[in-house]
């Protein structure tokens, strides 16, 4: 088997190659690691390689596939993890050149946790922009990070290094995490599937009203793996649900026929979708309707721009953390200029204006999730826009999440919400199309994405070479 044929392997191939000995998991990390190394000079998407650690953790998953005595669908499945995710001994910059002095995190997050337990194989963190407040790949401490698809073009962010490297073969699948969209987006632009699970689903410190962790993969087989390893019960984050059991991959199977399935591509206010994303989601929707579906618009409740008061509040967010920081330069090298502006702004938003931001999002809540009543699922654009340039920090420089509409509202509500490539521009770049189910139905909504994954009239093929 050539390098790349054993790169592209999906999970459920490598783990069955494990079992049957026909590959070791001590041989494809060495593999692995070399595509890796080589490739991150053109994406820039890892950093805090670990090949020692690594290989210590391949050697004992390669005795339990010996032994019959498999940790489960993980182990020995090579992978890394965003900068946000606390491991212990592991740097946490959260993508800030400020921090870089910072020392390694002295807790584990529930995440890491969870994959130790599962002998995933951790060799390397994934890049991030700063505070993770832009949906780009622009980092004062990491550089660019760029997209293989096109290296001109975007990864997204915030799980930035994620999207990159994962649609590179630099490692099978990765965990991220999603405040507006971090997981959603970057999988869009990268060609990749993910997830933002219900809120509480998968556990992750610090706890956070909005901020979720959630699996990356080249495909919705690959990532409901990852999910089965990563939903638990952790006390130390308060939205915690209880652990739910689910093997998510052993069900993705289902017959759509019959479900009742929105098609929203205008959320009432913001950017509109280019022609081209609403056109893939239209015909996703008409690909559902043919197995069966009943497929329909969906007409968003929002006739205000409900985005300002997220942005309000991301924004006094972004201003805590900025002042937060070490004694640092404010210069490019320390914190991203875009990202200092913005967050400058929430010094003059007073308390009021804060908790007033809150009762707005929280009537935007309740309307888009009484108008969501009826419906199954919703389909709609993970983006407005298929891409940007590698170096610009958004469609728009002076607000760097505008463009997230589609999801960020979905942060809120607290909704599963996953995406999935369905289809490429003139430039083969992809275009990302978003499921979103109710809360708790995060089965259901792998369930659909997987439906939309086979009928998509595209074939992916893993991984291939950067191009310019």
């Amino acid at each position: 088997m050539s390098a790349a044929e054993l790169i592209g392997m999906s999970l459920a191939e490598l783990t069955e190659a494990y079992a049957s000995r026909a590959l070791s998991p001590v041989d494809v990390l060495r593999a692995t690691l070399s595509h890796s190394e080589n490739i991150n000079t053109a994406i820039n998407a890892l950093f805090c390689f670990r090949p020692e650690q690594a290989m210590a953790s391949a050697q004992l998953s390669e005795a339990r596939w010996r032994a019959g005595a498999a940790l489960g669908p993980l182990d020995g499945v090579p992978m890394t993890v965003k900068d946000s995710v606390a491991m212990v001994g592991w740097p946490y910059f959260h993508g800030i050149g400020a921090n870089r002095s910072l020392p390694p995190s002295n807790y584990d997050s529930p995440p890491a946790i969870a994959l130790r337990e599962a002998g995933a194989v951790i060799f390397a963190k994934t890049t991030m922009p700063d505070c993770g407040l832009m949906a780009s790949g622009i980092s004062s401490l990491h550089g660019i990070t760029r997209n293989p698809w096109g290296l001109a073009w975007n990864t997204g962010g915030s799980s930035a290094g994620a999207g990159a490297s994962v649609a590179a073969g630099a490692g099978y699948v990765s965990v991220g995490t999603d405040i507006a969209g971090s997981v959603r987006l970057p999988a869009a632009h990268c060609g990749l599937a993910g997830l933002k699970p219900t809120h509480g689903r998968v556990p992750h410190l610090p706890a956070d009203t909005m901020r979720m962790a959630g699996p990356m993969g080249r495909s919705v087989d690959d990532i409901a793996r990852l999910l089965t390893v990563l939903t638990r019960q952790d006390e130390r984050d308060t939205w915690s649900l209880p652990a739910d059991g689910v093997c998510y991959h052993e069900r993705l199977a289902r017959d759509v026929k019959g479900l009742k399935i929105g098609v929203l591509t205008d959320m009432g206010f913001g950017m509109k979708p280019e022609a081209v994303v609403r056109e893939t989601v239209e015909a996703a929707g008409k690909l559902l309707a043919g197995a069966g579906a009943s497929v329909e618009p969906f007409v968003s409740p929002l006739d205000y721009d409900a985005y300002e008061a997220i942005d309000l509040f991301l924004q006094v967010r972004g201003y805590l953390e900025y002042t937060s920081l070490p004694p640092h330069s404010d210069a490019p090298s320390d914190i991203n200029p875009y990202v200092r502006a913005w967050s400058l702004g929430g010094s003059k938003h007073s308390g009021t204006d804060l908790y007033r931001a809150l009762g707005r999002i929280a009537k935007m809540k309740a309307a888009l999730l009484g108008t969501f009543e009826g419906w199954d699922y919703v389909i709609s654009p993970t983006l407005p826009v298929v891409n940007f340039p590698a170096e610009e920090p958004g469609v728009s420089r002076e607000m760097p999440l505008e463009h997230t509409l589609f999801t960020a509202m979905f942060n809120q509500t607290c909704q599963p919400a996953s995406t999935v490539c369905m289809a490429f521009d003139s430039r083969h770049l992809p275009i990302g199309v978003q499921v979103i189910g109710h809360r708790f139905d995060d089965l259901g909504v792998l369930q659909l994405t997987k439906a939309l994954e086979d009928l998509r009239p595209i074939k992916m093929d893993w991984p291939f070479k950067p191009r310019p």
